[in-house]
């Protein structure tokens, strides 16, 4: 196989949730430019609709649901329907995600649940919907949409989010244990954990602390969007296809400091 066509996705069908906006829109786009079918979900149907219509000029097909990731009768609707269309699911990227900045000890009951509910049951409801469908065809891509703030704790100046924290650390263990469990399957199941990219959950962390955050990233810059591009590519691709449960930091030095 060459090389072009290791990273190649024609033929393929992706679906990408939260894709309407951010890096769901910016990994949707990648995918498209690779050749990739792609399917964009969430709450937000006219975000996706537009996204949708962007990616048909890529000339590959794309369609648009409103999906609750929390709610796994929409995830069975958005799955059903690519099938439908497309005849198969090639890649899943779990992106959808949300936050909740404020002292730990004054964080409300219902905001962890909120936070817990979308980063981690969403992954795994979604995941578990598409796998059973990976599992028929005998092949598979599952991309987990981590963080490096996953990987320990942050200081209430830079970041107080422990729910958002401790979302992205059982987003790792979960990529890790079900890439386990999938790979005889030829399932191969990875995450992104990205740094400091300016999207609508971090703006106000980076609007308040800019020169401070920049200070503490070793490339001196916030991550672009562009940056996750290859990685994408590259997790969706046969190129990974020997890459089983591994977390691609893509934090500009981050997780790299002592």
């Amino acid at each position: 196989m060459g090389i072009n066509d290791l990273f190649s996705l024609s033929g393929k069908t992706a679906i990408v949730t939260g894709g309407g906006k951010g890096l769901g829109a910016e990994m949707a786009s990648a995918l498209a430019s690779a050749g990739a079918n792609v399917v964009v979900c969430s709450r937000d149907l006219e975000a996706c609709q537009l996204v949708a219509d962007q990616l048909k000029k890529c000339g590959v097909g794309s369609l648009a649901f409103k999906c609750d990731v929390t709610d796994q009768k929409e995830i069975e609707n958005v799955v059903r329907e690519t099938i439908k269309e497309f005849g198969k699911i090639d890649i899943l990227i779990n992106n959808s995600g949300t936050s909740w900045i404020g002292p730990a000890l004054e964080l409300p009951e219902e905001k962890w649940d909120k936070v817990m509910d979308v980063n981690v049951k969403g992954v795994f409801l979604f995941s578990q919907a598409v796998a059973k469908e990976m599992i028929k065809q005998g092949s598979g891509k599952i991309i987990n949409i981590a963080s490096v703030t996953g990987f320990g704790g942050t200081q209430p100046e830079l970041l107080d989010t422990i729910a958002y924290n401790t979302s992205k650390g059982a987003v790792m263990t979960f990529t890790k244990d079900l890439a386990i469990k999938l790979a005889r399957h030829n399932i191969q199941v990875n995450a992104i954990a990205p740094g400091f990219f300016p999207t609508k959950i971090s703006q106000k962390v980076i609007d308040k602390a800019n020169s401070y955050i920049l200070s503490q990233i070793p490339s001196r810059r916030f991550g672009k969007a562009e940056d996750l591009h290859g990685a994408t590519v590259f997790l969706a691709s046969s190129a990974s296809d020997y890459m089983i449960g591994h977390v691609l930091v893509m934090d500009g030095g981050i997780s790299s400091l002592v």
